[in-house]
């Protein structure tokens, strides 16, 4: 049966076919963001634990009560926000669906939504599925930097929602306050509503301090800020994040999430909500844990025919290629997992108009030998 797409544009996301490659040509996979080690023994003991406990019903729509009190209290330990556990707080199943819940609550056929490319890849698609309007802005190498009177000037009666993302994927880079302030004074005054994709938020580098838009009551007044645990705890797979918003916008993502997945998974819970109360300061060890290995990798590629600036943030390394290939980034990337042995993400992949960077990305959340010994591979370029 033939039907009309909703997404006649979409197939299958760079991420699964690279590592459908990497697995194929038997590479290193540097590409998806996953690690390749597992995540703290005591949360996988305490998800035994209570998934033996019986703990394997339904939770509360919203998510348990006794982690988005956890959660509360993580958020203003660190960014002197006050959310509130039970109207303010909504657990989900992974950081995509809340995307797609705070996109689908609030944006209407014909809205508009400014879009920041390279861009992670749902943010585009889950607008046009609810009849809004991408607005790509491109962000340019090697800064990656907002144009922040680009933006103005982009701005219509039917803009709706500004998607920002930081710390960056895939560049790595980190808004700063000036970001933010100017940010402010584009909004004010205006009916747009914000959503910030905070994932990599404990993933940040020399010393710089995250620029959360929790941290700016005019900001956070009208934004959704997404999480992760996943990404804070090396559990990709266990697909959990969190929401937090104003009443009045958490009730309308509540809305949809009650349709779209109901509930996180229960005893994931209950494990996460004992250990962030137990271990307090694992988050706070992340900034020097992911440093270590970019600045590990970083030194390995020293000596190679890339050329590299270390990333601000996130467990992403962008690698500029010119001086190996004269290709696009898509081939280039196939010539790295088959000829070499290495799999990585090409940039074009994050931009809605391809440009010709000749950058690709690499993911360094491995384990030191799996550094090691890809670094050797790209070194013999």
């Amino acid at each position: 049966m033939q039907i009309a797409s909703k997404l006649p544009h979409v197939g299958t996301t760079i991420f699964s076919i690279m590592s459908k490659m990497a697995a194929d040509h038997d590479a290193i996979n540097l590409s998806q963001g996953f690690p390749d080690y597992d995540g703290p023994k005591p949360l996988k003991d305490l998800l035994c634990h209570y998934t033996q406990a019986g703990q394997n019903q339904y939770a509360p729509m919203p998510g348990l009560l006794s982690l988005r009190e956890q959660i509360s209290l993580k958020i203003q330990r660190l960014y002197d926000h006050k959310a509130c556990p039970k109207q303010e707080i909504t657990v989900v199943p992974g950081a995509t669906e809340a995307l797609f819940c705070a996109i689908t609550a609030t944006v209407q056929p014909g809205d508009e939504v400014i879009i920041f490319d390279p861009a992670y890849d749902s943010y585009g698609p889950a607008v046009e599925l609810n009849g809004g309007v991408p607005v790509h802005i491109p962000l340019l190498p090697p800064a990656f930097g907002i144009e922040w009177n680009q933006v103005k000037d982009r701005i219509t009666p039917r803009t709706r929602m500004i998607i920002i993302n930081s710390p960056h994927n895939p560049t790595g880079t980190t808004l700063q306050d000036s970001d933010m302030l100017n940010l402010a004074e584009i909004v004010r005054d205006t009916k747009i509503i914000l959503l910030s994709d905070e994932v990599y938020e404990h993933l940040i580098y020399d010393g710089q301090k995250h620029a959360t838009i929790l941290s700016y009551p005019e900001l956070a007044e009208r934004a959704f800020a997404v999480f992760s645990f996943g990404k804070t705890y090396h559990v990709t797979g266990w697909k959990t994040g969190y929401c937090i918003a104003p009443a009045s916008l958490m009730a309308e993502f509540r809305k949809v999430h009650q349709f779209v997945t109901f509930v996180a998974v229960t005893p994931i819970q209950y494990a996460l909500a004992d250990y962030m109360a137990e271990f307090p300061d694992h988050y706070l060890e992340l900034s020097g844990f992911y440093q270590h290995k970019r600045d590990l990798f970083c030194q390995l590629l020293a000596d190679s025919r890339f050329k590299i600036i270390p990333a601000k943030g996130t467990y992403f390394q962008l690698a500029e290629y010119s001086e190996i290939r004269d290709i696009n980034d898509t081939m280039f990337v196939e010539f790295l997992t088959k000829e070499v042995g290495v799999a990585a993400i090409p940039i074009s992949g994050f931009y809605k108009e391809a440009l010709a960077t000749r950058l690709v990305r690499f993911c360094f959340c491995k384990e030191d030998a799996t550094l090691i010994e890809a670094a050797r591979r790209l070194c013999k370029i």
